[in-house]
């Protein structure tokens, strides 16, 4: 009968003592870090979907001016479609870059057409999508720092061993300047 006292006192204290360690295991807190991730990742979505909603008009006054540049426009189309198809983080990343790239001679071309500069709804379309631009910059900073928070806390002890027990991503993926993005680009224009 004493030693039943004793194993359920034992029992009892390791509940109590799993109980009060539970909260420092940090499942909660990555929980908080996850969804920090998740909702910054959106904001990058919406204006990388605000960007891909401006292109349609942009490339529609433009053609009017260069309707001989029809691969640009294709090329712009493509890069536009590639990036509303994509499903995942990466993929979404990746075809952001390839938009990008795409964008980079259709703003060159506008240099060789000075009558399409001073069209009153180019000029407001290319303010939108320097803003838009600016927009996801900042989404970006903000995803990115939510991502360095998740990954610095999850790599940490004893939060790796929560991750590793509740399933949670060891790391997530950073949203990167492609490795050229420090050269500047050759664009050639065939007439």
């Amino acid at each position: 009968m004493v030693q039943r006292q004793w194993m359920r006192r034992q029992l009892v204290w390791a509940v109590l003592a799993l109980l009060i360690g539970l909260p420092g295991c940090g499942y909660n807190r990555m929980v908080d870090l996850q969804e920090q991730v998740q909702a910054a990742w959106a904001q990058v979505e919406n204006q990388l979907q605000r960007r891909a909603d401006l292109i349609p008009n942009l490339v529609n006054v433009v053609k009017g001016y260069a309707a001989h540049e029809r691969e640009l426009f294709q090329h712009i189309a493509d890069a536009r479609a590639a990036l509303l198809e994509a499903t995942s983080v990466d993929e979404t990343i990746e075809a952001s870059r390839g938009l990008e790239a795409a964008l980079q001679p259709l703003f060159v071309m506008v240099e060789n057409y000075p009558q399409l500069k001073a069209d009153a709804t180019f000029a407001k379309l290319m303010d939108e999508v320097a803003g838009t631009e600016n927009r996801i910059a900042v989404e970006r900073m903000r995803y990115n720092q939510a991502v360095a928070a998740y990954n610095a806390y999850v790599q940490r002890i004893p939060a790796t061993y929560t991750a590793k027990i509740f399933g949670f991503e060891a790391e997530k993926p950073y949203f990167r300047a492609v490795e050229d993005a420090h050269r500047v680009p050759q664009i050639e224009f065939k007439q």
